[in-house]
């Protein structure tokens, strides 16, 4: 059995660009979900179950990027409970606005505990403290959201936020990336 492993600069390539793409995909969808956010219609029902199906899709191409060493056990942690959370709101939106947000919030707060994990392992690479801060802030968002389904008027729209504010810690750790392999080279 082979090992393969991938230099640190292939490695922080690799994941720029999946931040770039992660980026994109967070703030279109915030936007589509913004504007269908008053109501739990087909399409938003559908953006919601999306967004953790995305995050296992990233999850993958993230471990198989990644070379030996790299904190590849925590994300698969991450792809199963991405693919929970998809299940887990597939069956939410059917109970209301309220049980989305527990839902969403518990895998926010898992989700953001294990990319705060993943950010700190990955420290040598540059780039990562917005991951870091990212993964921190998601677990403290996920309590504000599941706190939020507890109270009269619970909305989608603070999701939106939340995916808009993790895609701009994507940018910057992409942009950060970018100068810590430049600096290295």
């Amino acid at each position: 059995m082979t090992t393969r492993t991938v230099p640190a600069a292939g490695t922080a390539q690799s994941l720029r660009r999946l931040y770039f793409a992660r980026f994109a995909f967070a703030v279109v969808w915030a936007g589509l979900l913004f504007t269908t956010a008053s109501s739990l219609g087909p399409v938003s029902v559908a953006l919601l179950v999306l967004y953790p199906l995305f995050d296992v899709a990233a999850a993958v191409v993230d471990a198989r990027s990644s070379g030996a060493g790299q904190p590849v056990l925590a994300l698969y942690v991450n792809v199963a409970i991405s693919l929970l959370a998809g299940a887990g709101l597939a069956f939410a939106v059917s109970s209301g606005i309220p049980d989305v947000l527990r839902v969403w919030g518990s895998w926010a707060v898992v989700a953001g505990a294990v990319q705060l994990a993943v950010g700190v392992a990955r420290r040598a690479l540059g780039g990562q403290w917005p991951m870091i801060l990212s993964g921190g802030i998601s677990v403290l968002a996920g309590t504000s959201f599941i706190l939020q389904a507890t109270k009269d008027g619970a909305s989608l729209t603070t999701l939106a936020g939340y995916a808009t504010l993790g895609g701009v810690f994507f940018l910057v750790s992409a942009l950060r990336l970018g100068r810590a392999n430049k600096a290295a080279g």
